[in-house]
């Protein structure tokens, strides 16, 4: 920073472009770039580490009711890596994830970042979309595309030149976003991270709400935090005996398994109403009208963990059950998007009828289901996806459906495509397995050098952070290859090989 302070202003604002063909626009004078509909706020010089960066903050109004905000980082001179990274949000958003956009800017990257087009500080409020319908289409995909037009055209006025490559990475609702970036706007990213993807958006709320339904509407079927230890240590014992389950599409865990036996103390077992929930929970959800599986289930072996289901789907105790996180979103959705009806109760929800009436009419807007990437194919696109097995938010296998449809719609997809599930990991990241990894850089080298992704280390620690030296590391193979051991210790990468999957086997 000191050395920066000592080039003085005047310099910093003329360091030239990479190759010093010109000097680059200085930063404060793009608040006065002209754009459509939209307007510079604030540019100034920001600094990290000895880097220097224009932070430039844009209000976006494309229709009266819409105040999409968005921030871009773009690093100064020869510190700009000459690529542009957009960065997903998550849950209902409503803020901007400036950590993660300083994280991504010190790599050298120019980066931007939406709030969705509302202010709020708990990603969990959803009381904006109440009569705001158009609030509601730029949440699910016109503030993405505001963002890539506004932060494209200032990359180009501030360096003369746009990006030679775009990227967009996200996880959760970042990951519907990101999916819904190939679907609707092909040709705008070289790539795309899709972590967890809560792409089958309406869907996964109305299993939300059938969730809390199996919990509290059965009498006696509510799951306490010892009935969550119970079912996880079943699954684990019947499923490999570790610490996490290494193929969990290979487990058949059957919760009757630790039903209670005649006698049995109840904090040791679960009762037939429990039973039924758990099943519930793990099948999925299914159309009253049919008995048809639309959306897959929870997977089993880390019912327990710390921020897992006691988080999102139980809540600490059955009185506090609605401070469940998927009930908090499910909820919010079904009164302020839905139904416009501040007091509803999702226990009262119709997962028939008045659901399928929901999703016809918010599907088009905040799902983004279509398989038919042809088009990002064509543009020279690579998506890479991740989710964790565990994930307690958003089901695993959801991902896979995904897959699967892609590759129905298009046939083998190695080239483009590629989708990692990381076993042991909780919703995009945590958990009992290690799940950190660098998808932007894996992204990049496919992307720049066609080094494409085939096995992957998976290290100990949290996302983004440098991992303990000798920690636990496991490895991650395209889906549906899975790892498979042959030597060395269970907890080491290196001990495993990637192969093709066995099912239907306790192992």
């Amino acid at each position: 920073m000191a050395r920066w302070a000592s080039l003085g202003l005047a310099a910093l604002l003329a360091v030239g472009v990479a190759g010093g063909a010109r000097a680059e626009r200085a930063c404060p004078d793009l608040a006065s770039v002209a754009l459509p509909h939209a307007a510079v706020t604030a540019a100034t010089i920001q600094t990290l580490g000895l880097a220097a960066f224009c932070r430039v903050d844009v209000t976006s109004r494309p229709t009266a009711d819409s105040d999409i905000r968005v921030e871009l980082w773009i690093p100064i001179g020869a510190a700009w890596n000459g690529k542009y990274v957009q960065f997903g949000n998550g849950g209902f958003a409503g803020s901007i994830p400036t950590a993660f956009l300083t994280a991504i800017a010190e790599r050298g990257y120019a980066v931007a970042a939406t709030d969705d087009g509302h202010q709020t500080s708990q990603g969990t409020d959803a009381a904006w979309a109440l009569g705001h319908p158009q609030k509601i289409i730029d949440f699910g995909w016109r503030a993405l595309k505001e963002t890539t037009d506004v932060s494209k055209a200032l990359i180009g006025a501030m360096k003369a030149r746009g990006p030679a490559r775009s990227y967009f990475a996200g996880c959760s609702d970042g990951g519907r976003e990101a999916l819904m970036e190939a679907q609707r706007y092909p040709a705008d990213f070289d790539g795309i991270v899709a972590g967890a993807p809560a792409n089958d958006f309406t869907r996964l709320l109305a299993f939300a709400a059938q969730t809390q339904q199996a919990l509290l509407n059965r009498p006696g079927g509510y799951l306490t935090a010892a009935n969550l230890s119970v079912l996880q240590a079943g699954a684990l014992k019947d499923c490999g005996g570790e610490a996490f389950i290494r193929d969990p599409a290979a487990c058949r865990f059957d919760p009757a398994s630790v039903q209670c036996a005649p006698g049995q103390d109840a904090g040791a077992c679960l009762t037939a109403a429990q039973v039924a929930t758990a099943r519930a929970i793990y099948a999925g959800l299914r159309d009253p009208r049919t008995g048809r599986l639309v959306l897959p289930g929870y997977s089993p072996g880390g019912e327990a963990q710390p921020g897992a289901w006691k988080s999102w789907i139980t809540g600490p105790a059955r009185d506090q059950a609605a401070s469940a996180l998927i009930s908090q979103f499910a909820t919010g959705f079904f009164r302020d998007f839905a139904l416009g009806d501040p007091g509803f109760d999702i226990l009262k929800l119709d997962l028939g009828d008045q659901f399928a009436a929901i999703h016809a009419r918010l599907g088009p807007q905040l799902d983004s289901v279509d398989p038919n990437l042809r088009a990002f194919r064509a543009h020279g696109g690579k998506l890479i996806g991740y989710h964790g097995w565990n994930d307690p938010a958003l089901p695993a296998r959801g991902s896979i459906v995904y897959y699967e449809d892609v590759r129905r719609t298009l046939g083998d997809v190695d080239d483009f495509y590629r989708l990692f599930l990381v076993p042991g990991m909780l919703h995009c990241g945590g958990g009992a397995g290690p799940g950190n990894v660098d998808w932007l850089g894996l992204l990049d080298r496919w992307v720049a050098d066609g080094s494409a992704p085939r096995a992957v280390v998976a290290q100990s620690g949290a996302p983004g952070a440098p991992p303990p030296p000798g920690g636990p590391s496991q490895l991650l193979c395209p889906y549906p290859a899975v790892a498979r051991r042959f030597s060395g210790p269970a907890d080491a990468a290196a001990s495993y090989r990637c192969e093709a999957p066995v099912r239907d086997r306790k192992s």
